[in-house]
């Protein structure tokens, strides 16, 4: 189906730089190198001011550590967990960050050596008969960073959260939530707070899920209220193999997209391959779109649609009969093959993942597509009080140029009612990531667009990364700019909240 068009605030972008390559790769790279050491301190260097209402921490997670004494991983993803915290108070920030002690973690440091396995292909010394039959799976606790329930948790999908100190980062151990998990489980990296369930009587909850796939797929999924107590709990078993990264929440249902893809683990039996490079997507078959029920009741629905590969969802909301489900889709998975560098990637080679609508009539069994956002981009983020909601303005992580794939570079601002959108750019040496919304005041009244967003960017000219600090109603110009004294590796996830944990 054919996208509407979106008008863009020219005046935003360098037209000089608009028909060229906006970046370099060697500036990029520097970007993937490990961060050892671990600081303490005041934010001195600031460009602008810091917005003395903005108060709260900014926890970011991510592959903090990419070697182990020379012995590099095959992929950032099975790069060990550093949780990153800038505390903001009265005008003035604080930085702190710290290694999540895995014990995967501590018996690597103390070997100083690569002992386990990654999921995407990172081997131990010695070849394939040094790794095979080696089924141990490593809890890296490197993609994502909430608190909740008075408990700052660092997540990975595929394991148990651990638990860390809001106020030093120390790694206090694994945490099953008040026994709700068992040794081994899952809980996955991708939460969803809904600000006002309707099934807890308008008050918040955090819904989440874990994925346990085999020929068929069993999705539990979890919702807990603020204080951490378990609300619900229900499981539910899907055809066939299931690789699921996130999900998106309605009022009345969780939705997944499960992607069509074939898992074959006899390369990773026998020691050749991690197990992610044992996938393989057959783009000749559709994407099923799950519906679980949120009252654990009702029946799971599974329709088809052509949808493509989808890592991350925007937002999902009800409207009448039907589901409006935005998401960052790509027409392909990215292959991880075992002679690959990451760092070479060739991105003009691949597809850039783009914001699409899919909406879904309940009564008819019929969908629709529209494509929202044509740019390179990746990483949504809306005002949280939208989750689950209608929403008129969402948040990406995006690339300089309007076309091709490309590495991440900024911030679009995107009107999903007039199709206007905003561009801020660190081109040509800077790289971004994930924005982070900060809504200004809790005033329900308050427009949906009055906050700031947290956008972590690495510059290549400085080799030292910066928070930049935007007014989220109007991108055109950095409210402040905080230099760290050093680089952060590029980050997966993180979460704003208004406690100051700083010391």
């Amino acid at each position: 189906m054919q996208g509407f068009q979106l008008g863009e605030r020219a005046a935003l972008l360098n037209p000089d730089q608009i028909a060229t390559q906006s970046y370099q790769m060697q500036d990029w790279q520097k970007g993937y190198r490990s961060l050892t050491e671990e600081y303490d301190y005041w934010i001195e260097d600031i460009e602008g001011t810091i917005p003395s209402e903005l108060n709260g921490t900014l926890f970011r997670n991510g592959p903090g550590l990419l070697d182990i004494n020379g012995q590099r991983v095959h992929h950032p993803f099975d790069g060990d967990g550093m949780i990153s915290a800038i505390h903001f108070s009265n005008g003035r920030a604080h930085y702190r960050n710290r290694f999540v002690r895995t014990q995967a973690f501590l018996e690597e440091q103390q070997a100083g050596r690569i002992l386990y396995r990654g999921v995407f292909g990172t081997q131990k010394p010695g070849g394939w008969l040094a790794n095979a039959f080696d089924l141990r799976r490593k809890n890296i606790a490197n993609t994502h960073i909430i608190y909740w329930g008075e408990k700052l948790l660092a997540l990975w999908e595929a394991a148990e959260p651990h638990r860390l100190h809001p106020e030093t980062l120390e790694t206090i151990g694994l945490d099953y939530l008040e026994g709700v998990l068992q040794p081994g489980d899952a809980f996955a990296a991708h939460p969803r707070i809904d600000p006002a369930s309707d099934l807890d009587e308008g008050e918040p909850c955090l819904v989440n899920f874990a994925i346990k796939p085999g020929l068929s797929t069993t999705i539990t999924i979890y919702e807990f209220a603020p204080s951490g107590k378990l609300l619900r709990q229900h499981a539910h078993s899907v055809p066939g193999f299931a690789f699921m990264h996130d999900f998106a929440i309605t009022p009345h249902y969780c939705i997944f997209f499960q992607a069509p893809i074939a898992f074959n683990p006899i390369p990773f039996l026998l020691g050749f391959k991690g197990a992610g490079q044992c996938l393989q997507a057959k783009l000749d078959q559709p994407t099923q779109i799950i519906l679980i029920p949120r009252n654990g009741k009702d029946p799971v629905q599974t329709i088809p649609v052509d949808s493509g590969f989808v890592f991350h969802h925007a937002n999902a909301f009800e409207q009448g009969d039907e589901l409006v489900i935005d998401s960052i889709a790509y027409a392909s998975l990215p292959a991880i093959d075992a002679g690959d560098d990451y760092r070479e990637v060739r991105f003009e080679k691949l597809d850039p993942g783009q914001l699409w609508r899919t909406r879904l009539n309940l009564k008819t069994q019929t969908i629709e597509r529209q494509l929202l956002e044509s740019r390179c981009c990746e990483f949504p983020t809306l005002h949280p009080r939208h989750v689950g909601q209608p929403y008129r303005y969402v948040y990406l992580g995006a690339a300089h140029n309007p076309t091709g794939n490309a590495p991440l570079q900024g911030v679009i601002k995107l009107d999903l009612e007039t199709g206007e959108r905003q561009l801020w750019s660190a081109a040509p040496r800077g790289f971004s990531g994930e924005p982070v919304f900060v809504p200004r005041s809790s005033d329900p009244d308050a427009a949906e667009d009055d906050g700031w967003l947290l956008l972590l960017i690495f510059n290549a000219e400085l080799e030292r990364s910066e928070l930049v600090i935007l007014d989220a109603q109007d991108l055109s110009q950095p409210i402040a700019k905080l230099r760290l004294k050093h680089h952060v590796p590029y980050g997966l996830h993180g979460s704003f909240v208004p406690e100051v944990f700083a010391s």
